[in-house]
């Protein structure tokens, strides 16, 4: 249970938790505010909804995670894409989570507004449409099937065959 944060920062770190160790799909309102230590109703108060609420988790989550690897993976060099894998491996359950997010997107528009807007920021940061799209096949490839995707080296290599 969290504590001395106000109940609207005791519900975002209290949904990133959740996200973490349940997912998307298996964080449930009551999940939210147990981990937060409020009433349900805080999160009607505070967010309007679990999906708002679980949008907007996740959005910072990814962003914080995004700063551990920020620096070296925008210039797609082998160093920084090695450091992108490591992140998929090390906060697995959170890149997941971010898939759960994109499929519930298709049935929700505020949580495709939410996930567009960090979409396009990514975008901005990673110095492209290009540099996202490798970024994002790289994450499914990896989650799916990590034996065989592909090496930071690999994709540096196809990278310049290209």
């Amino acid at each position: 249970m969290l504590t001395g944060m106000g109940n609207r920062e005791d519900l975002l770190a209290g949904a990133k938790q959740c996200l973490v160790e349940r997912g998307w799909g298996g964080t449930t309102v009551r999940d939210i505010a147990a981990a937060a230590g409020v009433s349900h109703a805080a999160i009607g108060y505070h967010f309007g909804s679990r999906e708002a609420l679980l949008t907007q988790a996740l959005v910072e989550a990814v962003d914080e995670l995004g700063g551990e690897v920020r620096g070296a993976s925008f210039d797609l060099s082998e160093r920084g894409l090695k450091k992108m894998i490591e992140s998929f491996a090390g906060h697995r359950s959170l890149w997941v989570a971010q898939l759960e997010a994109i499929v519930q997107a298709e049935r929700s528009p505020d949580v495709r507004e939410h996930l567009v807007r960090g979409l396009r920021e990514a975008r901005e940061g990673l110095g492209g449409a290009v540099q996202s799209a490798l970024l994002i096949g790289l994450m499914v490839q990896w989650l799916l099937d990590p034996e065989e995707a592909p090496s930071a080296k690999e994709v540096r290599d196809g990278l310049r065959r290209l």
